[in-house]
């Protein structure tokens, strides 16, 4: 087909679908909805969405009676470790003891990443990540913290980085030596090294800086000087919140400007109203609840109340192996009360708010980086109703084809 004189042509055109989601900032009904909407990229940019008739694809995706829609923004993710806990996981789903030799909590997975190389660990965190990708997720951050000393610690930022070159996928990369204590660590001789290794951390890659604020973990006054001083280095504050106990950082949070506080479960409703005055976005996480078997899960309903912004992550870790955003959606709904506007709009733009990438991604808006993905359903509610299965059919990261069909050429003969 030739094109007509004065057309404009543009590098990749999707057309035909029974809805398009753009998932836009403004969107009424949280997810922009098109029926029978198209998208234009060139550039790696979205040029157009809605009706594209007037635009020639040197390249199109014909996704009649399919949903075209944003692709997954996984904003909080521990995708980097060794080994795995499936005998600890599995027992305790029982009712059970795990074995004496089994891998148990952060320690456990601390032993088993600090014995692998780099190598070792970027070929297992890429398959992860491959994973995620094929389930339609085009950006996700990973964090660091089951080195749980200096050196290993730089490891993980080196393997973010590495990933971060290898994978089309974009990942954000996040320090979080301030996850646990290893054993026979004094917890504030810990504190200390996180406080001097926290200069080199951007130089190494990372975005964030992240604690866990919890019992048993990092105290509020530790938290504080982890993030203050992460912020004078010029890493910006994340931080896993109240998750088992009420711990009053949320206020730290709001002071600092977090960009996201994340789990959530026992932050006052004041609480929540504050952050969300400070534009602290709020991040779920179904799965990991669902497979801890939490004792108070989170009412994302209470966020909502509060006026927050509302991301949904995987959290992926070996206490929560799950790489689908499209589960973590589903989850959202049958055990969060969601509904499946508010899910996906969760899924894509409130993970980019999470990552401070809401100019970037996470919607289908023209000048937009060209993330997007085609699901093989009539309906996006078939994404909370097709319980496990995997729907996306196309994945698009800034406007290359990395998961398709077979793609014809509006120009020329057919490509695969």
């Amino acid at each position: 087909m030739t094109p007509l004189s004065g057309t404009p042509t543009v590098d990749l055109l999707v057309t035909g679908a029974a809805e398009l989601l753009t998932c836009a900032g403004d969107a009424a009904d949280l997810i922009g909805r098109i029926p029978g909407g198209g998208v234009a990229v060139d550039a790696g940019r979205i040029v157009a969405v809605g009706d594209v008739t007037g635009y020639i694809g040197r390249q199109t995706l014909d996704a009649t009676g399919m949903v075209v829609m944003p692709g997954f923004v996984d904003c909080h993710t521990h995708v980097v470790f060794g080994g795995d806990r499936a005998s600890e996981y599995v027992a305790n789903a029982a009712g059970q003891q795990p074995p004496a030799d089994a891998s148990v909590g952060i320690v456990g997975t601390m032993a088993d990443t600090r014995s692998k190389t780099v190598d070792q660990l970027v070929d297992d965190a890429a398959a992860r990540i491959h994973e995620m990708i094929d389930a339609g997720t085009t950006t996700l951050e990973s964090k660091t913290g089951y080195g749980l000393d200096s050196a290993a610690e730089a490891r993980l930022l080196e393997v973010n980085a590495r990933l971060a070159e290898l994978l089309p996928a974009r990942i954000i990369s996040t320090y979080l030596g301030a996850h646990a204590t290893a054993p026979g660590r004094d917890p504030k001789d810990w504190t200390v090294d996180i406080l001097n290794q926290l200069p080199g951390v951007a130089r190494q890659g990372a975005v964030f800086n992240d604690v866990y604020c919890d019992d048993g973990y990092f105290s509020l006054a530790q938290s504080r000087s982890i993030l203050e001083e992460g912020a004078r280095q010029g890493v910006r504050a994340k931080i896993h919140l109240d998750a088992y106990s009420h711990t009053g950082a949320a206020s730290l949070a709001a002071d600092l400007g977090a960009v996201s506080a994340d789990h959530l479960n026992f932050t006052t409703d004041a609480e929540l109203r504050e952050l969300a005055a400070a534009g602290v976005t709020g991040v779920y996480m179904p799965c990991l609840e669902f497979a801890v078997n939490h004792p108070a899960p989170l009412d994302p309903h209470r966020l909502y109340k509060a006026g927050m912004d509302v991301a949904l992550a995987t959290d992926v870790c070996p206490g929560a192996w799950t790489t689908s955003m499209q589960l973590a959606i589903a989850m959202g709904c049958r055990t969060g009360g969601m509904s499946i506007a508010q899910a996906v709009r969760a899924a894509t733009y409130g993970g980019a708010c999470a990552l401070d990438l809401q100019a970037e991604t996470g919607s289908l808006v023209p000048g937009l980086a060209a993330d997007l993905q085609v699901l093989d359903v009539p309906s996006h509610k078939h994404l909370a109703y097709r319980l496990g299965r995997n729907s996306t059919q196309t994945v698009v990261i800034g406007g290359a084809v990395i998961k398709a069909p077979a793609m014809k050429s509006a120009i020329g003969a057919g490509v695969e």
